[in-house]
């Protein structure tokens, strides 16, 4: 369901109005989900164990569960097969790219699933930093914070028809119960320690939005931020407060002495049905010193959509 902003009664009422919960079209789409997974497959995620790769740490691993869905409550699955490529975001000037084209890694056997609570079949898949480079012919010497790996589950029925990111219901992919992306992207990370860049901070945006005067992007004021797995950070926030107020979260990493930003689709809009306002990783990077967490700078691009404009966003936090 998405949440919409009347762009206009902001500008000259500076008021909340025209939000809409889609209620209807949110129940077809539930219905659209059904349907298609009725018909088809899906290799939903059941748990995401382990999605980041810390250099140098011998237990470093992706590692996650999987639950078949199938028109016969899994009897139709054949087996799976896993693609890996690799992604070298990191390419220092006057060296080569590194990247490598996704081939075929391992299959996962039918006998490898086992009844899982609701009677359909569940795996776990586990593939170490060690099996990966090997297989994609890069050293660990090689690998830099950012750098990714994709690793791609093809779903094989007993009929013949396969299903993957390539060919399923978006619904399938991105959905809450029906998640089921088939296609996740582990990414080399630097050990950072579980209480670093954590607590309370005063939070303050230091930059106009796209609505410049009318409304800060996020509400400044007192903020927690949490460790949410590995080098990943949380903070919940309010956003465009002079509208009333948005509860959401923002998720940003430590990359290598490097903040990432993650990409959020506020789901906000001025204009029913049309584009989005999106949160995404600006071109700009602000550095970290992770013996040092009592204050530092986070940069995304706010992407208005129906409500138009494009600008970086730059929010400063101060240890309280």
């Amino acid at each position: 369901m998405k949440k919409y902003m009347n762009k206009s009664i902001f500008l000259f009422l500076g008021a909340l109005a025209g939000l809409f919960l889609g209620c209807d079209e949110g129940d077809a789409v539930v219905g659209d989900v059904v349907d298609n997974t009725t018909r088809g497959a899906a290799l939903r995620d059941v748990g995401l164990i382990s999605n980041e790769l810390p250099i140098g740490d011998d237990t470093a691993r992706f590692e996650i569960q999987l639950e078949a869905q199938d028109a016969e409550d899994g009897d139709l699955l054949s087996s799976v097969d896993v693609y890996v490529a690799f992604r070298d975001n990191t390419v220092p000037a006057g060296t080569a790219d590194l990247d490598v084209p996704e081939a075929l890694f391992s299959n996962i056997s039918r006998d490898a699933f086992a009844d899982g609570p609701f009677g359909l079949p569940r795996t776990t898949f586990v593939a170490t930093l060690q099996e990966l480079t090997s297989f994609v012919g890069v050293s660990e010497a090689d690998l830099f914070g950012g750098d990714q790996f994709q690793i791609r589950f093809e779903m094989i029925l007993t009929d013949g028809r396969t299903f993957s990111s390539t060919n399923s219901n978006p619904n399938n992919l991105s959905g809450s119960f029906y998640n089921s992306p088939f296609v996740y992207f582990p990414t080399v990370i630097c050990p950072v320690p579980e209480t670093a860049f954590t607590g309370s901070y005063t939070m303050t945006q230091t930059t106009p939005g796209i609505f410049g005067a009318t409304t800060d992007t996020v509400a400044s004021g007192t903020v927690e931020i949490v460790a949410a797995g590995g080098t990943v950070r949380n903070v919940a926030v309010s956003l465009y407060p002079g509208f009333g107020g948005f509860d959401d979260t923002l998720s940003f990493e430590l990359i290598c002495d490097s903040f990432a930003f993650s990409d959020l689709d506020t789901g906000l809009a001025c204009v029913a049905g049309e584009a989005t306002i999106v949160f995404s990783r600006a071109a700009t990077t602000t550095d970290y010193d992770v013996a040092d967490d009592s204050s530092f700078t986070i940069i995304f691009n706010e992407d208005g959509g129906s409500c138009g404009g494009n600008t970086d966003v730059v929010l400063e936090f101060t240890k309280n």
